[in-house]
């Protein structure tokens, strides 16, 4: 029976593996009860390689190449294995193949909101997505610390593992950062290499090596967003008081519509209103640059009337396009007549610088 057995096997001469493009990161040479053909080749191709494994032990481990398969070629196997030197029969070993390319455009985010700590705020909550990509670096530390005996392992087995570590770390991004939380959605180039060194080394844990790191959306409380808006409406206007009145009244235009459409005020009176706007915001500018706020009852009295009887004040005319844009949009709307348009734009035009 045993000799029918011996007759029955086979000896395999030839060990490789051609990836089929599904994902695979592990993938276990099918053995069977046949053996390897002492003298027989093994192929690694480009981006793989390969591992032998001795009754539950890593012994020898192979990059790209072709190889002979011998005593010298195997020299570990061959102490765990106590071959001599005029060894040349064949011998069982579990054979494992690994994939070292890129696992590119792997996805993270936050299923739910993190609270991280700010200088500014202090405890906000944080959303973020993006995506990343590895590699196997270390195959004989990736079989022993995440793939094991399994005949296949593949990145949908890996994914939940990888993405909770992107989570883990993104407080200690945000902290490595150094940028304040407003500024965090200008700033993801940035971000993105801090997550990726906070990240790195519990890859390096698992033998794999974190290749790169992309956020593609921070998302800010709505709190908060609503100060950043503001933000990035001064800096819009380069900081300066005039124009950010000026751009505050153009926000405004599209509440001054929804209310006349409602039957609110006058449509005539709240679009002189919108184009009055620019010129008012440039007075109350003047009257806080000379310290008006601060001054006396008189003062300020003073200082009104003067500003009641000086001559409109010209706008320039990109302002004015601007605002004749919007009171067309309102005419399109149905909210104001023809003639009403017409008038409007002609007074806004007399006020050009």
């Amino acid at each position: 029976m045993a000799l029918m057995d011996f007759i029955k096997k086979q000896f395999i001469d030839i060990l490789e593996w051609t990836e089929s493009g599904d994902g695979t990161l592990a993938w276990r040479f099918p053995m069977a009860d046949n053996e390897i053909q002492y003298g027989g080749s093994l192929t690694v191709r480009e981006s793989q390689m390969a591992v032998f494994v001795n009754e539950g032990k890593v012994a020898d481990v192979f990059g790209p190449g072709m190889y002979k398969l011998t005593t010298q070629t195997l020299p570990v196997l061959t102490y765990l294995k106590n071959w001599d030197k005029l060894f040349e029969s064949p011998f069982k070993s579990d054979v494992y193949f690994f994939s070292t390319r890129q696992q590119i455009d792997r996805r993270w985010g936050t299923t739910q909101p993190v609270t991280i700590r700010d200088k500014d705020f202090g405890a906000v909550r944080l959303r973020a997505f993006g995506n990343y990509a590895y590699r196997i670096a270390d195959p004989k530390l990736f079989h022993t610390a995440i793939s094991g005996t399994r005949d296949r392992y593949t990145v949908e087995d890996l994914d939940g593992q990888l993405r909770g570590l992107m989570l883990q770390h993104i407080s200690d991004a945000v902290a490595g950062s150094g940028i304040p939380f407003l500024d965090l959605a200008a700033n993801q180039i940035e971000f993105a290499k801090q997550l990726q060194a906070a990240t790195a080394e519990e890859f390096g844990k698992l033998g794999l090596v974190l290749e790169s790191v992309t956020v593609q959306n921070v998302s800010l409380p709505e709190e908060l967003q609503k100060i950043l808006d503001q933000k990035i409406g001064m800096g819009m206007v380069g900081g300066d008081m005039a124009r950010f009145m000026q751009y505050q009244t153009a926000q405004s235009i599209p509440k001054f519509a929804e209310s006349a459409g409602q039957g609110g005020g006058g449509v005539v009176g709240d679009a002189m209103g919108l184009g009055a706007g620019v010129a008012l915001g440039q007075v109350m500018a003047q009257q806080l640059q000379g310290g008006l706020l601060g001054a006396s009852p008189a003062a300020a009295a003073a200082a009104a009337q003067a500003a009641q009887a000086a001559p409109p004040v010209g706008l320039k005319p990109d302002e004015v396009m601007a605002t004749i844009e919007k009171l067309a949009d309102l005419k399109a709307k149905g909210i104001l007549t023809d003639e009403e348009f017409s008038s409007k734009k002609a007074e806004l035009l007399k006020k050009l610088i």
